[in-house]
């Protein structure tokens, strides 16, 4: 009886347009994956690479076009090819997801590349520096008051962390912290006479395209005390989608709770005073 009922339909003809809605997706598809490695290893100057991610994406977007007007004709004229239709909208959908997510984002969030803990007097990238050259990547002078009023808008949490503890303590923890992060540590100096100030430099990686954000880390002792300054820029764009204040909030908890469960140090035993001898009469 099955074969009664779809043999008719399996006279029809295939619809052209859900051919092509498919083959575009799946083309899109493997262009997006290329176009990302590209992005990762650096095959390409940033400018181009990301032409081509986009115009991967945008082959997605006409894809799904093409579906629609492939599931209409089909409606109207009877011909096959809805699963190639729905095939081509799942394979779009998984393309186009995240990057509607960060299209999102960068219409709600203020458009910045450059976020820290203290925006009067910023810690300052030395050997970083020289990386943020050329006509694509941002420079290393903070932007000024114009970051700072959107950066206190849209993130007020990000602030100046202070602990309670020596700022070589201090160092250590937050330079375990830096390691255990798998970020590139370029410059580290231990706090030093006579300003006993703790510098970090170091290179992060956003998860897929695995472009650099640099990271400076500033600890400068505040009596007993250690005050620690973050800052965090992108090293492309202007605007970095949130991935810099996400970053200093989650250090800076990580700082907190490092700090918390830290062993108190053992008090050094006091030195024995010398025995008195009697004086003899």
């Amino acid at each position: 009886m099955a074969r009664r009922f779809s043999a008719p339909y399996l006279k029809e003809p295939v619809s052209g347009l859900a051919t092509w809605a498919r083959n575009l997706a799946v083309f899109s598809a493997v262009a997006t994956l290329v176009s990302i490695a590209v992005v990762r290893f650096g095959f390409l100057e940033m400018r181009p690479a990301m032409a081509t991610l986009f115009g991967a994406l945008a082959l997605a977007g006409v894809s799904i076009l093409l579906a629609l007007a492939g599931f209409a004709a089909i409606w109207q004229n009877g011909s096959r090819g809805i699963p190639r239709i729905l095939l081509a909208l799942l394979l779009d959908a998984l393309i186009l997801a995240y990057p509607a997510y960060l299209g999102w984002q960068y219409r709600t969030l203020p458009a910045i590349h450059d976020v820290t803990t203290d925006s009067i007097d910023p810690p300052k990238f030395d050997t970083l520096a020289r990386l943020r050259v050329g006509d694509d990547v941002n420079t290393a002078v903070y932007a000024g008051l114009y970051s700072a009023e959107r950066q206190r808008a849209a993130y007020p949490n990000i602030e100046t962390l202070q602990v309670e503890m020596p700022v070589q303590r201090a160092y250590d923890i937050v330079l375990q912290l830096v390691n255990r992060r798998k970020w590139r540590v370029v410059d580290e100096r231990a706090p030093q006479p006579p300003k006993r100030e703790g510098h970090i430099e170091a290179v992060s990686r956003t998860t897929i395209l695995s472009l650099p954000e640099d990271v400076v880390i500033r600890l400068r002792p505040d009596g007993e005390e250690t005050r620690i300054d973050i800052r965090s820029s992108s090293r492309y764009f202007e605007s970095d989608l949130g991935s810099n204040a996400a970053r200093i909030a989650k250090l800076t908890e990580d700082i907190n709770t490092a700090v918390e469960n830290a062993p108190t140090p053992k008090a050094e035993p006091a030195a024995k005073q010398p025995a008195k001898t009697k004086a003899k009469k």
